[in-house]
């Protein structure tokens, strides 16, 4: 009895232990399904790569644009908070372009009979100063030292006091052509940075730029006799030339005449209208970016300033002005025409055409700028 249960105890072994090992068929199905799992493993994952590579990108540019949006949110806080920001971006004094020339050396920017300067308008304050001489000068200037140059101011040709915009330095590419065709046409050039712009030492503000020009422009007639005496302020520079001029006629010693290029009528219209002010729309856009402005002290108030002027006027404006649009320079224009202040002096506005291409600094291209100046 114990033996044959014995052997159907091996006999069911033997059976589990066959089923266990599968036939040809079980065999060939066993196979297939675990070649299946494996290939549609490898197809969701790669489904999933390019979702997930989408959703990677889409994740990255979402926080990219609410980094933005969060940063154009921000600036005209900070702006507000600090006003000096808003000064540094009207001055643009610390852009020195071109880099890495020397302001000692006028002659390595072509101008062979120009001299370099440096004078003190007040303690603490240096500022570099070009005299070029007019081409007929040319031969005679070489080699000479700044005495001789000084003394050439007496000699029987006008002079130009130029005072540049914001940004660069006397050293301006567009500033150096612009002396070359002046003192082609006979004029001594007398040029500066104000303090804060180039190798001049001091602090920009309005007051400080003013009294530098006024300091250049006693210094000139110091030495030029009875040689007439032109200011010539260009962009930013034209609100430095209507604060010195308007200071001058007050003490009535004004210029022989006033010369605006590319002018507006105030630092806060031409805020406005510039057309890099991403913010004009912004809500509050006066009480965020202008008021820090005129808290700055900086007005340059040139629509204010031409009412108490007496002396003649030349504006000139390209029509394709990008910088300062071409209605603030035919406004102020305008408001000059009409003040009492110019009733005695000619006031001529000049434009200059689109087609021409003098945009904001290259009207000096002009072949009628000889004629217009005489």
């Amino acid at each position: 009895m114990r033996k044959r249960n014995e052997s159907v105890t091996v006999e069911h072994e033997r059976a589990a232990a066959a089923a266990a090992v599968p036939g040809p068929l079980d065999k060939g199905c066993s196979l297939r399904h675990s070649l299946r799992l494996p290939a549609a493993a490898a197809a969701a994952e790669g489904m999933k790569r390019p979702l997930g590579r989408r959703y990677g990108l889409w994740f990255r540019l979402r926080k990219l644009i609410i980094w933005l949006l969060g940063m154009y949110i921000a600036i005209p806080f900070l702006v507000k908070l600090c006003p000096a920001i808003q000064a540094k971006l009207v001055f643009l004094n610390f852009v020195r372009v071109p880099y890495f020339i020397d302001l000692k050396r006028p002659q390595d920017q072509g101008l062979n009979h120009t001299c370099n300067y440096y004078l003190q308008p007040e303690e603490d304050v240096t500022i570099g100063v070009w005299h070029t001489v007019p081409a007929a000068l040319w031969k005679n200037a070489r080699g000479k030292d700044q005495l001789w140059f000084e003394e050439a101011l007496g000699s029987s040709h006008p002079v130009i006091l130029y005072l540049h915009g914001n940004a660069g330095t006397r050293g301006g590419d567009h500033r150096v052509e612009l002396y070359k065709v002046l003192s082609s046409l006979g004029y001594h050039v007398v040029t500066f940075d104000y303090r804060g712009w180039g190798d001049s030492i001091g602090s920009p503000s309005e007051r400080g730029m003013t009294y530098d020009a006024l300091h250049v422009f006693d210094w000139i007639k110091a030495r030029s006799g009875d040689n007439p005496v032109y200011i010539w302020g260009h962009s930013l520079g034209t609100g430095v030339a209507t604060n010195l001029v308007r200071r001058l006629c007050e003490r009535e010693t004004p210029p022989d005449a006033l010369i605006l290029e590319s002018p507006f009528t105030n630092i806060r219209e031409e805020a406005r209208s510039h057309p890099f002010s991403i913010y004009r729309y912004f809500p509050g856009f006066d009480w965020f970016f202008l008021d820090p402005i005129t808290t700055s002290g900086i007005k340059f108030a040139n629509d204010e300033n031409v009412k108490y002027i007496s002396c003649s006027l030349l504006i000139l404006h390209a029509e394709d002005d990008p910088v300062v649009p071409f209605h603030l320079g035919k406004k102020l224009y305008n408001i000059a025409a009409t003040s009492r202040s110019f009733r005695d002096y000619k006031v001529q506005f000049v434009p200059f055409h689109t087609d021409l291409g003098y945009r904001h600094k290259y009207i000096y291209r002009s072949p009628e700028l000889p004629r217009i100046l005489r």
